[in-house]
């Protein structure tokens, strides 16, 4: 697990798109797993900027979206197909066609659950799956307490979520309480992982997921199984992380890697 720390969201933001529009560059024919919230958006917008500024081309790529809740149609501005709409697709070259976002008023939640592992297997699989974090510790609507094997499935929102997700509907009576998710197990299978957290509220979670057991009861901390997954922290969300000098020094390591400059070897 890589570790970055950057000083602001701004600038962690940056980082991250720079990592997503790597991919693109390198394998145009790809398939990114996206997050909704408030955490990607400042993402989201280097992304749109780099497609009008620097030729950035999406018309390629497919997308997979973690959840979608239950019985929101796509033009409610609380649904994520119309949050993934306003604040990315309509601004990039992206297929329509090629996003995908759960379907909250399936009639059979199970039997879609299938159809949508089916066609993100059909799809070659997520190469790169981007998440947020919830102050409890949950990546995509896996609340505590979800399987660490789980697939796509309906799940009932715990209480932390609605109240963190009430600031979007204007009350925790207006959130809906079921959500259609990505499963833990599911989010596993992406080659690669980007979780980005910003501010102090998230930093138990944080260093939780990192630096903790893994356990059901953060589901985020599922990811320390995976074999490469990349956090992309401000300072404040990394503000508990008891070997934040290691990190420091890896991301130190990484970063001479990458422009060819080890000071040992040409020290010897």
């Amino acid at each position: 697990m890589r570790v970055i720390i950057e000083s602001t969201p701004e600038a962690a933001s940056r980082r991250a798109a720079q990592m997503v529009a790597r991919l693109v560059r390198q394998k145009p024919v790809c398939t990114l797993g996206l997050a909704t919230g408030g955490t990607p958006l400042k993402l989201y917008s280097e992304l749109i900027r780099m497609h009008q500024e620097e030729g950035l081309d999406f018309s390629r790529v497919t997308t997979f979206n973690l959840d979608e809740y239950v019985g929101l149609p796509p033009s409610h501005e609380q649904s994520y197909r119309y949050f993934m709409q306003k604040n990315l697709f309509d601004h990039i070259n992206v297929d329509v066609r090629n996003t995908n976002v759960p379907d909250g008023r399936a009639l059979d939640f199970e039997k879609y659950g299938e159809r949508y592992e089916q066609m993100i297997a059909d799809a070659g699989g997520i190469e790169l799956q981007v998440l947020g974090i919830g102050t409890d510790g949950h990546i995509a609507f896996n609340e505590p307490g979800s399987s660490l094997g789980s697939r796509t499935r309906l799940k009932t929102l715990a209480p932390e979520t609605v109240r963190d997700n009430a600031r979007f509907f204007g009350s925790e009576k207006a959130v809906p309480r079921l959500a259609i998710t990505m499963g833990v197990g599911t989010i596993l299978e992406s080659r690669r992982c980007l979780l980005l957290a910003f501010g102090e509220n998230k930093a138990d979670a944080i260093a939780a997921t990192i630096e903790g057991p893994v356990t059901a009861q953060v589901t985020a901390s599922a990811l320390q199984l995976h074999r490469e997954v990349v956090m992309v922290l401000d300072e404040a969300a990394a503000a508990k992380l008891a070997r934040r000098e290691y990190y420091d020094e890896v991301e130190s390591a990484h970063r001479m890697l990458e422009t060819g400059k080890l000071p040992w070897i040409e020290e010897a």
